[in-house]
């Protein structure tokens, strides 16, 4: 809970990967709350009302997966929204021509989107969701000590720095509007 509000101001693709991976956790704790308090919650050094918060945040998004029926595998709505309003966000970026280093970016990407979605054979995933898949795998190889290899190292710089290009555009768009209503 802590991590993700942090995240969710600072960085909206952090934010993202961050709630997927919280995901992932509940998973792998069988959506049992008393699991994730003695794994995750108890370990943090905060006083007793958060603690109470924190507790409630996962037991909430327990609730959630179970009611979206994703408590195996996919993304509850809320993330699936976070999603929605970056690509909605991508889509004005790329026709617009106020920012064109976007459209750069974007088209300097899109060769590896392409690779990734022919690979994984997710036809249907669209451009974001795949270069959310890309980043979210291989933080995953990572975490478990797993070398990339040169070719992926060098699609993952572009995608990361892709990604993280649209959630600065992000961040300042949720100050002060780039686009005129």
């Amino acid at each position: 809970m802590i991590i993700a509000q942090a995240k969710r101001q600072e960085n909206i693709a952090e934010y993202l990967l961050y709630m997927w991976q919280v995901e992932d956790i509940i998973r792998v704790s069988n959506l049992d709350i008393e699991v994730i308090d003695r794994n995750i919650i108890s370990r943090h050094n905060v006083d007793d009302a958060t603690r109470a918060a924190m507790r409630d945040w996962w037991e909430s998004l327990i609730k959630m997966m179970e009611l979206e029926h994703v408590k195996e595998h996919g993304h509850l709505q809320i993330n699936k929204n976070v999603l929605i309003r970056l690509n909605d966000l991508h889509l004005e970026l790329l026709h617009s021509a106020k920012y064109p280093e976007y459209g750069a970016d974007f088209y300097r990407t899109l060769p590896y989107i392409v690779e990734l979605r022919a690979k994984a054979g997710s036809e249907q995933a669209g451009e974001l969701e795949t270069c959310f898949n890309a980043l979210y795998g291989t933080m995953l190889m990572r975490l478990q000590g797993k070398e990339l290899s040169h070719d992926t190292s060098v699609a993952m710089t572009q995608i990361a720095h892709f990604i993280g290009l649209l959630a600065a555009f992000y961040k300042k768009n949720e100050t002060e509007p780039l686009f005129d209503e």
